[in-house]
C-alpha cells in the first residue's frame, strides 16, 4: 500500500515501488502482489482500478503498508494483517523534540537543533557554530554567523542543528532474525575508522532504542561518534531503504544476505488471517 495525501507522497511511491520490485522479482514463487495505490485526494485503488478499502478483505492476506500511520487504524478496522510502522515510532519519527525527550530516559543523546528560527541570532543565543542548516531536501555546514544569517534570516523553512564532530556510522537493525532478537548488520562504509569496542558499543546502544522506541520491524540509527567517546543520535528511521545501491543492501550482502531476504523475514514475522 503506497501513496497518501500528504507531503511524503512521491517517497511513498517510491518506497511502495521498491518493494513491489523485490518481491516481483525474488519472491514471486512465494507471493502474489497487488499494488494498493491511494492517490493524493484519498481515492484507493487496486492495481490501477477504484476500490473501496473493505474490497481488501476478500483479496489479500498480508499489507505492507508505506502509506502511513493512519491508515494502520483503517487495516485494524478490517482485521487485515499488515506491515506498518506503529504510531508511537511515527510519532517519534515525526518530531524530534519529541525523539530526543523520548530517549534522553536511556541516556541517549541527540544534538541540539532549531525548526524555523526566528533569525540567526536566535540560533546563536542557543549554541555557537559550526552548524548544520537544513532547508528542503539539502543540508549545509555552516561555520560564521553572517553565512548563517545570510542562509535563515526572512525564511520559516529552516531547521539549524548542532553541528558534532566525530566519526559518523549507520547500524540497521531487524528484530528476530538470524536467531538473534535484534540483529544488527555491520557497519559497511562510514565515515571514520572504528575499533571493535566502538562498533560494539554502536551495535549495543542500537539495540536499545530499537527496543525503547518499539520498531516492530526495521530500524535505521544514525550515529556520530566524539574523539572523546561519546554517541550522539542523528535520527532513526523504519522503513528500509531497498534500492540496490542503499547502504542496507551493501552491509547485508556483506554478511551473506540480500535485501529480499529481510523482506521476506518481516513478511513471516506477520501472522495472516
Amino acid at each position: 500500500m503506497r501513496g497518501g495525501e500528504g507531503k511524503h507522497y512521491t517517497s511513498s511511491l517510491q518506497k511502495g515501488g521498491e518493494i513491489i520490485s523485490q518481491i516481483f522479482e525474488n519472491l514471486a514463487d512465494k507471493y502474489k502482489i497487488f499494488d494498493i495505490l491511494i492517490d493524493k485526494d484519498g481515492a484507493w485503488h487496486l492495481n490501477g482500478k477504484p476500490i473501496v478499502p473493505s474490497d481488501l478483505i476478500h483479496k489479500v492476506d498480508i499489507v505492507w503498508n508505506v502509506a502511513g500511520n493512519n491508515f494502520s487504524n483503517i487495516l485494524n478496522s478490517l482485521s487485515i494483517p499488515h506491515v506498518s510502522v506503529g504510531s508511537f515510532s511515527s510519532a517519534l519519527q515525526g518530531n524530534k523534540d519529541f525523539l530526543r525527550e523520548h530517549i534522553k530516559s536511556i541516556g541517549v543523546l541527540m544534538p541540539r537543533f532549531i525548526a524555523s528560527p526566528k533569525n540567526a541570532k536566535e540560533v546563536f543565543e542557543k549554541f555557537s557554530s559550526p552548524w548544520i542548516v537544513k532547508i528542503s531536501n539539502e543540508a549545509r555546514v555552516v561555520k560564521t554567523f553572517n553565512e548563517l544569517a545570510e542562509m535563515i534570516d526572512g525564511r520559516n523553512d529552516a531547521m539549524v542543528e548542532e553541528f558534532i564532530l566525530g566519526k559518523i556510522a549507520t547500524v540497521h537493525s531487524v528484530p528476530d532474525f538470524r536467531g538473534q532478537d535484534f540483529y544488527t548488520f555491520p557497519l559497511g562504509v562510514s565515515y571514520g575508522v572504528f575499533s571493535d569496542a566502538e562498533k560494539e558499543k554502536l551495535f549495543n546502544l542500537a539495540k536499545v532504542i530499537h527496543k525503547h522506541i518499539g520498531a516492530k520491524h526495521y530500524l535505521k540509527s544514525d550515529f556520530v561518534l566524539t574523539p572523546r567517546g561519546k554517541v550522539y543520535l542523528l535520527q532513526v528511521e523504519d522503513i528500509p531503504d531497498l534500492n540496490p545501491n542503499s547502504h542496507l543492501s551493501q552491509v547485508a550482502l556483506s554478511v551473506g544476505a540480500q535485501t529480499h531476504h529481510i523482506i521476506e523475514h518481516i513478511l513471516e514475522q506477520v501472522e495472516p488471517r
